[in-house]
């Protein structure tokens, strides 16, 4: 799939849109992201020596895993995440880097998935976490008061 294409699993978009392909190939998914160095979560992280944020990492590996799910054409639904568990970082990602990631569905229940996944530049592990997220509605996000 295409950044157009994945636009149609996934809410996200502009500069939080973060996989260039997805594909899903039996049971995994398998997503891809082109680091520019341009990013608005590159700037100051860290000056002279840019590194994407472990956080973003993470959640390019919640965007890839929420390709194997199929929500229908409910605009009514979004995916968000429950929890991050076992996450380990193990190399810095940089711009002009090609972040490919791997993840895979371990458990579902209900609107809970349950998955783990890695990250990684050519064939050097930089992340692997196991993490869950939920299929909820959007009007349960955006009704609730801060």
């Amino acid at each position: 799939m295409n950044r157009n294409e994945i636009m149609k699993l996934l809410p996200h978009r502009d500069s939080m849109l973060l996989l260039d392909e997805a594909e899903r190939i039996g049971e995994e998914a398998h997503g891809m992201y082109r680091v520019k160095g341009n990013e608005f979560f590159l700037d100051g992280h860290f000056p002279g020596f840019q590194v994407v944020p472990g956080v973003i990492l993470c959640e390019i590996l919640a965007q890839t895993a929420c390709s194997l799910i199929d929500m229908g054409e409910d605009d009514g639904k979004i995916p968000v995440y429950a929890g991050l568990d076992k996450v380990r970082f193990r190399s810095p990602v940089r711009p002009g880097d090609e972040f490919r990631t791997v993840c895979r569905i371990t458990k579902s229940k209900g609107p809970f998935f349950f998955c783990e996944g890695e990250g990684y530049v050519r064939d050097r592990k930089c992340i692997s976490a196991s993490f869950s997220f939920c299929i909820t509605d959007k009007d349960m996000i955006c009704s609730q008061e801060s």
